[in-house]
């Protein structure tokens, strides 16, 4: 095996065909997180990112992206902002993980959403969990028949709560895949309002992660690009969510909502209304990703897997990492293992950001 090191950006053509070629051959790659075009983009942003370009005597065999941090610390591609990372690459193909991590110049790689069961990473899986999906391939219909059984009180009150808000508030009307980039500014702000609200780190607080968000909104074509979609009572926006898709596969990414509207449940509603219209444009899945939020439990009709793990080489740097993540990484396992501790810190972190915004107001000038 040849190991090649480059930035995303410097793919030519052709290689960037074999990767859509690789991608498209797996269905367990079928995740807009793991396609060529979002790597170019992050290329462009942030200066740590690069792809091991593997290749034997037949050619090109895989690609593997990555960021390449101080001291050698490597982490998934967008790291804490996606929801899927790995090889990309035939199904059958195993590397050596700590050559692979020394060809990157790498010390350590921590996994959190690995596709679960590549070979080369399956060793060093320390957890594999599943990422519950709406998939359409037998139809909308069958879906939400599968939600029906799943949870019929929960989809009784949302059909409810959906006739209601636009019997209150004139009609509503669904868009999928807005162009407009003021639709896409008034979700983020209600993003931010979100992460601040319940004591998250803001993202768009970053001046780069809402240029990524631009750049991807602007992406259109019939293997990637990215979806707006925007619920309306009226003419007024309600909720919304912008997300990543391949030809088949839509990805959850920026879900938010008007908490002037929050006793409708608009959330619900919208991804309702989302999941219709992701089917009749063709799409046969829409990935909620892994984590804890109960709507998912009475909305999917499958999951997929993703793996937590470590890969280290015997180096003081590695050590030192260890030391600061693994701790860390246990903690958070427990704590999304367990629903009544998960409910419980996100109701601290709820608290913690009533306070931050009460400080806040509290400080600003007087008008």
């Amino acid at each position: 095996m040849n190991i090649q090191i480059v930035r995303p950006g410097e793919l030519g053509a052709p290689e960037r065909a074999r990767w859509r070629e690789l991608q498209k051959a797996d269905p367990s790659l079928d995740n807009p997180f793991l396609s060529v075009e979002f790597a170019v983009a992050m290329d462009r942003l942030r200066d740590y990112v690069r792809v091991a370009v593997i290749s034997n005597a037949s050619g090109i065999v895989g690609f593997f992206p990555y960021e390449r941090h101080s001291f050698g610390i490597g982490k998934p591609l967008g790291g804490f902002l996606t929801t899927c990372h790995g090889l990309i690459s035939a199904p059958d193909l195993k590397l050596d993980a700590k050559s692979l991590l020394r060809a990157c110049k790498l010390s350590v790689f921590d996994f959190d959403h690995l596709v679960a069961g590549q070979p080369t990473f399956t060793p060093y899986e320390a957890d594999v969990r599943p990422a519950p999906v709406m998939d359409f391939t037998s139809g909308f219909d069958a879906w939400i028949e599968q939600v029906k059984v799943n949870s019929p009180k929960n989809l009784k009150t949302v059909r409810y709560k959906e006739r209601k808000l636009g019997r209150e508030h004139g009609g509503l009307r669904f868009e999928w895949a807005s162009p407009d980039p003021e639709t896409l500014r008034t979700l983020l702000a209600w993003k931010s309002d979100q992460y601040r609200r319940t004591g998250r780190v803001d993202r768009f607080a970053q001046p780069w992660i809402v240029e990524l968000t631009n750049m991807m909104h602007a992406e259109n074509s019939s293997d990637f690009a990215g979806v707006l979609t925007m619920l309306y009572a009226g003419d007024v926006p309600v909720a919304g969510h912008f997300g990543l898709r391949t030809a088949t596969t839509l990805v959850g990414w920026f879900p938010a909502y008007d908490t002037e509207f929050g006793r409708y449940s608009p959330g619900i509603v919208h991804h309702l209304q989302m999941a219709e219209a992701a089917a009749n444009n063709g799409l046969h899945m829409v990935d909620m990703g892994k984590g804890g939020k109960e709507y998912k439990d009475w909305l999917k009709s499958g999951v997929l897997y993703v793996a937590e793990g470590r890969i280290s080489r015997p180096t003081a740097t590695a050590a030192v990492h260890w030391i600061g993540r693994t701790p860390f990484n246990k903690a958070r396992t427990i704590v999304m293992d367990r629903p009544s501790l998960y409910k419980a810190a996100d109701r601290v972190l709820k608290g913690f950001g009533r306070v931050r915004s009460s400080m806040q107001q509290q400080e600003s000038p007087t008008q």
